[in-house]
């Protein structure tokens, strides 16, 4: 897949194309001094990584008001998220990165792509953030981890979005032991063996 192939695919505008190809050339620059995506991954990086994160936004509730994305690292799928949400200029996005390195990655990035999300350089134990419409992390954590997590900055309308692998069952078998969880499993667009799951109500467990 190639930026034309994308646009065509996910029927973004030519404006945003542009944009996600200025991110694709910095992820590939900056990949080469540390560790934003896995090297071998770069000459796949507009299905693996930006097709795979703008399907995302296809599963956003309407209206969505603000997005948070945990762990956003290389700008995926947050940056790409931010960028296609330009379009309609009405979702705030929140991006959370402990590292320094990639957090200055994330601003760079946004800065040369003309956006404006909202960059923490946290932890995300530590956040103090409004609730949000969406969260969402990519290759964060395990889900019981990524609950614990993403949960203390959700409202009751909160969509939780997280793309998952071939663990994707394991990892909500082992979940639902300490969570009741009502979910849905969305095959992935653009790997055979992934899944993304939408979460719509994640509550702890009190069981005896």
């Amino acid at each position: 897949m190639d930026a034309a192939t994308f646009r065509k695919a996910y029927g973004v505008s030519r404006e945003t194309c542009e944009r996600l190809e200025i991110f694709a050339a910095l992820l590939t620059r900056w990949t080469k001094r540390i560790n934003l995506v896995a090297p071998k991954t770069l000459d796949t990086l507009w299905s693996r990584h930006i097709a795979d994160s703008a399907q995302l936004w296809t599963l956003r509730p309407d209206p969505c008001n603000t997005w948070l994305d945990l762990g956003s690292g290389g700008g995926l799928p947050g940056l790409v998220i931010a960028a296609i949400a330009a379009e309609e200029n009405r979702t705030q996005i929140t991006l959370v990165e402990s590292d320094g390195r990639k957090s200055a990655f994330l601003a760079t990035a946004a800065r040369e792509m003309n956006l404006t999300p909202t960059i923490v350089t946290e932890r995300i134990e530590s956040l103090h953030l409004p609730k949000s419409s969406v969260i969402s992390a990519r290759a964060l954590a395990p889900l019981p981890k990524l609950l614990e997590l993403a949960t203390q900055h959700a409202a009751p309308e909160t969509v939780f979005l997280f793309p998952k692998g071939r663990n994707a069952r394991s990892e909500l078998t082992e979940a639902q032991r300490h969570w009741h969880i009502e979910q849905t499993e969305i095959a992935s667009r653009t790997e055979a063996d992934a899944t993304i799951l939408k979460i719509t109500r994640a509550e702890r467990r009190h069981d005896p």
